[in-house]
Parts: C-alpha cells; sequence; structure tokens
C-alpha cells in the first residue's frame, strides 16, 4: 500500500540513506562483524552525509528540521541492510534529544557540533545491575559537593559504553523524594573515577558498543548538569515515546526484509519437485506474516503522523513497541523454519536476523512494562 505519511523529501533522504549504506557500510560490515565493533570513523561519515543531527539548530551545524519520519527513514534503511552499523538510532532518536531539548545555549555551544558531526559519541546510562525496567530501583547516587557533584554507582547494558565521548547519567540525588529524587549528569570521556567494564558479550548484535560502567567518586561540575535537578525522571518519561516508536520502526522493516528473503528463498528452494513455497501449508505462512506485517506497518505510519501533528502518547508508543516487536519475533522466527537447516547456519541472513532480533521485545522497555502501561491506562 502506498505510503500517505511520506512526503518526496523523505524518499530523497531515503536515497541518501542508501548510499550511505553502500558506500561506508557494506564495504566495512565483514571486518566489523569480525571486530566485533564498529570503527568510531563510521559516526563521522554518517555526519558528513548529515545523517546525524539533521533535527538540531542549524547554527550548530545541524539540518534544523525536526521532523521524526526523517529519523524512521533512517531506521528503516539501516534495518533493512541488517549489517553492521553505527548506532545512528542512539544519536538522533534516544539521546540527542536529551541534548538538543535540555541543554543550556552554554551546553548547546560545547557539545552539538561535535555531536552533529559524528565526533562525538553519546549515550544514556540508566539501567543498573538490578535495576532494569524498574526505574524507580536505581541506585547510583549524586552527591553535592560544592559547585560539583560527587557520582558513585554501576550501571550495565549500556549501549555505545566503550566509545561513548557523553554519557548522559541517571542519577539518584535525593533519596526521599521518589521521582522526584533522579537527576541527569554528563560524564565525560577522562573523568577521573569514570570506568569502563568489559565490552559485553551478547547473543546477536555482536558488532554493537554494549558495556558496563563504573563511577568512582567521579567529580562532575554543575556545568553539565542536563536539565533540572529532581526532574531526571520525567526528562527520561518525556523522550521514552519516541525511543519506543523508533524500535517499532525497525523492528518491522528489519523483519518485512527477511521476510521478503523468505520469500524467494521458498520460491526457489526445491522439495518433492517443487517449490517448498507451493505447498499450502508454507503458502498460507507466508500470507500470514505478509498480513501482519502490514499491519504493523500501517499502524506505525498512524504513529508517525501523530509525530507530526504532536499528538502521539506514551500509550500508542507502547502499543506500537510491544505489538511490532512481538510480530517481528514471530515472523523472523517462522523465517527461520522455513528456511529449515539452513536457517541455523549463520552465513544466512535469516540465522543472525534471528539473533539480532530477539532484544527488540526487551531493550527499551519490556513487552510487558508496555502492556502495564496500556493497562494502567484503561484504569486497572
Amino acid at each position: 500500500m502506498k505510503r500517505l505519511v511520506m512526503e518526496p523529501e523523505h524518499e530523497a533522504f531515503r536515497e541518501t540513506v542508501r548510499q550511505f549504506i553502500d558506500r561506508e557500510l557494506i564495504p566495512n560490515a565483514e571486518r566489523w562483524e569480525s571486530d566485533r565493533l564498529v570503527d568510531r570513523s563510521a559516526f563521522v561519515a554518517a555526519g558528513k552525509y548529515g545523517l546525524i543531527g539533521f533535527n538540531m539548530p542549524e547554527q550548530y551545524g545541524g539540518g534544523g528540521v525536526d521532523d521524526f519520519r526523517f529519523n524512521a527513514v533512517i531506521d528503516e534503511e539501516i534495518a533493512r541492510y541488517g549489517g553492521p552499523a553505527p548506532s545512528l538510532s542512539l544519536q538522533n532518536d534516544v539521546v540527542g534529544p536529551y541534548f538538543s531539548s535540555l541543554a543550556n545555549d552554554e551546553q548547546k555551544d560545547r557539545w552539538l557540533p561535535g555531536i552533529i558531526s559524528g565526533e562525538l559519541i553519546v549515550a544514556v546510562a540508566m539501567t543498573e545491575p538490578g535495576a532494569g525496567s524498574d526505574l524507580a530501583g536505581i541506585r547510583t547516587s549524586a552527591i553535592r559537593d560544592g559547585d560539583d557533584w560527587i557520582i558513585n554507582g554501576a550501571k550495565t547494558f549500556i549501549s555505545s559504553g566503550i566509545n561513548g565521548d557523553l554519557v548522559v547519567v541517571v542519577c539518584r540525588t535525593d533519596p526521599e523524594a521518589g521521582h522526584k529524587g533522579f537527576t541527569l549528569l554528563v560524564v565525560e570521556a577522562g573523568m577521573e573515577g569514570f570506568s569502563r567494564g568489559r565490552k559485553l558479550d551478547k547473543m546477536g548484535l555482536h558488532y554493537q558498543d554494549t558495556a558496563e560502567l563504573a563511577f568512582e567518586n567521579v567529580r562532575v561540575p554543575s556545568a553539565n548538569l542536563l536539565g533540572k535537578e529532581g526532574r531526571g525522571f520525567y526528562h527520561l518519561m518525556h523522550n521514552l515515546p519516541s525511543e519506543r516508536l523508533s524500535i517499532a520502526v525497525s523492528a518491522i522493516a528489519g523483519a518485512r526484509e527477511t521476510w521478503r528473503q523468505t520469500l524467494q528463498y521458498a520460491k526457489d528452494r526445491k522439495a518433492f519437485g517443487q517449490s517448498i513455497g507451493s505447498f499450502q501449508h508454507n503458502r498460507f505462512l507466508l500470507a500470514e506474516m505478509d498480513t501482519e506485517l502490514e499491519i504493523g506497518e500501517q499502524y506505525i505510519d498512524r504513529c508517525l503522523q501523530a509525530v507530526v501533528d504532536g499528538e502521539l502518547t506514551a500509550v500508542e508508543a507502547s502499543k506500537a513497541k510491544w505489538w511490532c516487536t512481538e510480530t517481528a519475533k514471530k515472523v523472523i522466527d517462522g523465517c527461520v523454519q522455513l528456511h529449515g537447516g539452513y536457517g541455523y547456519m549463520t552465513e544466512y541472513r535469516v540465522a543472525r536476523d534471528y539473533m539480532d532480533n530477539r532484544i527488540m521485545t526487551i531493550f527499551g522497555g519490556t513487552t510487558e512494562i508496555m502492556k502495564d502501561i496500556i493497562g494502567r491506562d484503561l484504569g486497572l
């Protein structure tokens, strides 16, 4: 079906993203997969193509276009490519908005040009060894010491944890204030007491930089406070809907490409003298997958239009996140089955997709948390 939400400028931007993938990512994919890490130079290359900070002010080198449909185009094309890539969704959809919307003028002068050029890689440190989806369980503390803050604690599962230059750390600054006791502080690479643990060995997405972080009496100047003291929890809640929509976009786009390749495999692969796709059971499976993916695609486009109109709610984003990621998981699992033994071989994309996709129902808020948000909205 024709995508009514996208305009000609978005499709022109899509061609730019595809050129970036063809020229900068594909030639390096095998090496990055082997190294299990994408080079920092890939972020700088993305900056030169205008793929970072297009939604940030022009005075800092950004594109000055705050239109989430451009974010979605990048997410879709990177997902369809399905290989090693810099975490542009983290830069544009997840962490970048904290800097563009919460930073004061001095901080913007200091940080935005580097973020937009790709020379400064950003990260956000929320999850802790004992606190995942329950952000209220965060124990990393920040205590005032004159004009500075002293941070102590540990974080885990932090995307861009190894290469991150600017880490937005969620800290508990008032143990007695509940949700009003959290503050966002920017820890910069090289600050004394800030250390990075091992690069975590994950089931999939091996090339992505995920790490443990430790903070031992890290002295952070008050000039690195992002947003307002005591408002950290609310700053996080404000940005989570766009992060969850971004995950939904990537999940469905990636699963659509897995399905497309599986459809071709079902046409080409022969068994008992005919293509495996011609068996009624397999034909039904592929038809069901196609239908479910299109339903997801249509809901995502509805959510994208809601973002444009300034109407997307946390509940709608939660619906998109859980349904699209669970659908993608189901579709990719079915595609592995249709490939038979070859679906278990990592030389086939479908096997890598199976491993890479599994995290989608977990990060950014688990399926169970999404359903709880929706259920609470129903008055339950």
